[in-house]
């Protein structure tokens, strides 16, 4: 059986065996197969689940069946849709909630490091729209879970938050096909209520504003120290770079007023 190359993102490519995606190991696969199993286990139903490794010792996990954004710009109208950014919030939730009891493999290993701990979740951490599957109106879940790892939960929400609301500078979505910048405040409160979240807003944008950073600050990091994919990533490094300074000087009703 021949080998499909799966399109989409600017990292190490995934291929397509019937409906097994193998992908290239990481120091950190085990770990996360260790969290797909326990969300099969729980009944989550909005990730792949593992199969192991091939006998090139790639990682193997279930295909999840829908579509994606692909590699053509702009994004599809799915991806603006409020119907699937209240989808995003609630898929968050569930994530998050299933992996508040997730009990990890002894040397456990993240891409993102820290260490599952009392008060931690286990995010996602790039559950933006290049990794969503969708079908039709329905958010099917996400794919790549090679960022997966301990969090807060607002940590691993404000990444979604900078692509889902989006909160991204305008030169970074305007070309993906997003334009109604004067509907943010809004969408982001829509994605707040549908994740149930209780805590104050106005802290969450702070939030936003140092994943923004950070995730910058990781991306220059590592194309520093010669990751090939890191460095074909160095201009969401930018994107996010901008995005953090554009949201420190939003009114404080940005965040508040639902």
């Amino acid at each position: 059986m021949g080998e499909v190359r799966l399109s989409g993102g600017h990292t190490t490519g995934a291929v397509l065996i019937g409906d097994v995606v193998h992908k290239p190991a990481a120091p950190s696969t085990a770990t996360v197969h260790a969290l797909l199993r326990h969300l099969e286990g729980v009944g989550f139903d909005g990730a792949p689940r593992a199969l192991g490794f091939d006998d090139q010792g790639r990682e193997m996990v279930t295909y999840l069946p829908g579509d994606t954004v692909g590699e053509g710009i702009p994004w599809p109208r799915w991806v603006s849709a409020e119907s699937i950014l209240v989808q995003v919030g609630r898929w968050l939730r569930r994530l998050h909630d299933a992996t508040a009891s997730f009990v990890p493999p002894a040397g456990e290993r993240w891409f993102i490091g820290e260490a599952v701990r009392p008060g931690l979740i286990v995010g996602h951490q790039d559950a933006a729209p290049y990794n969503a599957v969708v079908d039709g109106d329905r958010l099917v879940g996400f794919c790549d879970w090679g960022a997966a790892g301990p969090s807060s939960r607002e940590f691993d929400l404000a990444l979604s938050a900078l692509w889902w609301v989006p909160l991204c500078p305008p030169e970074a979505v305007e070309p993906l096909g997003f334009h109604d910048f004067a509907g943010r405040s809004r969408r982001l409160h829509l994605l707040l209520d549908a994740y149930g979240y209780q805590g104050d807003r106005a802290a969450f944008g702070a939030v936003i504003v140092r994943r923004a950073r950070r995730q910058a600050a990781a991306i220059r990091r590592m194309a520093d120290e010669g990751d090939q994919a890191a460095a074909r990533l160095l201009f969401v490094a930018r994107y996010f770079e901008s995005a953090a300074t554009d949201l420190e000087a939003l009114p404080h009703t940005f965040w508040t007023h639902c």
